[in-house]
């Protein structure tokens, strides 16, 4: 990635975190900004192989969506990433899929490199790790960091212990080798432990499990289903979330034979409208 497309991608980052209500150092609850920015917002625990996230454009509705299957801080991270996608992305491309791949950064594709680097400048900017660094870390250039160190980064910050290494290194704020001495003291001490130990949030290294489904999707997954894309326990699954059911929404039901739909991410949105 050029330079020049760096500081653009800095830029709006930076545009994006202003809106957002932050601590001393990170922003407090990135799924409240993202709603509160007009985001429509989807979590749910599809299960620990499934998709982390996807982002899609339909109609006048930004759509993002959040596996809470995974650990939170890593939830956070793919909740950035896909913000990323919809400041650079969405006017070229009208939908983004991210699994671990992607999201790990081990995928070669450019615009899903510039995704993650969005979502390390929203949460980790550079000017702020540097002031934790200077203000919070006693003798860092006599001792260095340790993997107490990065556990209070992780709760500054809301990331997860391998997003503060890999942004700290990039950062030139720390080397190869002493990121491997920090995972290795990572592996020994747990990463829970670790947080537990500085009074930090423990529950960045748990799955939320959280579900979280915008009002308005009960009419996307009413549509499907009475197109026939998504079977009847879909449906009593998403109104079980709203303490719904099929009898309090029978006057918008359409009847047909019964026939298990394919109950795919693409489909569940597929009535979206104004």
């Amino acid at each position: 990635m050029q330079d020049n497309r760096k500081r653009e991608i800095r830029i709006k980052a930076d545009s994006f975190r202003v809106k957002c209500k932050i601590s001393r150092y990170g922003i407090i609850d990135l799924f409240k900004e993202c709603e509160r920015l007009g985001y429509k917002l989807l979590r749910y625990p599809l299960g620990d192989n499934a998709d982390l996230g996807f982002a899609v454009k339909k109609d006048n509705d930004i759509i993002i969506f959040t596996n809470s299957c995974s650990r939170l801080s890593r939830e956070i991270f793919t909740l950035a990433h896909e913000i990323g996608h919809v400041i650079l992305h969405l006017n070229d491309e009208s939908s983004f899929i991210d699994d671990s791949i992607t999201i790990n950064g081990r995928s070669t594709d450019e615009k899903e490199q510039e995704a993650n680097y969005f979502a390390a400048c929203l949460l980790m900017p550079a000017d702020d790790v540097g002031r934790f660094i200077d203000l919070g870390i006693q003798d860092f250039g006599e001792k260095g960091l340790s993997a107490m160190d990065i556990a209070r980064i992780m709760s500054e910050f809301n990331v997860s212990f391998d997003m503060a290494l890999n942004r700290l290194e990039s950062l030139g704020i720390i080397d190869l080798k002493q990121k491997l001495c920090l995972d290795n003291e990572r592996t020994m001490k747990k990463v829970g432990n670790l947080l537990r130990s500085v009074g930090g949030n423990a529950k960045l290294n748990e799955p939320s499990n959280v579900i979280d489904i915008p009002h308005e999707y009960i009419d996307y997954v009413i549509y499907n289903y009475n197109h026939n894309a998504v079977p009847k326990e879909t449906l009593e699954k998403v109104l079980a979330c709203y303490q719904l059911s099929m009898e309090d929404i029978s006057d918008k039901l359409v009847s047909f034979d019964d026939d298990d739909g394919d109950d795919d991410l693409d489909d569940l949105i597929g009535g979206l409208e104004d």
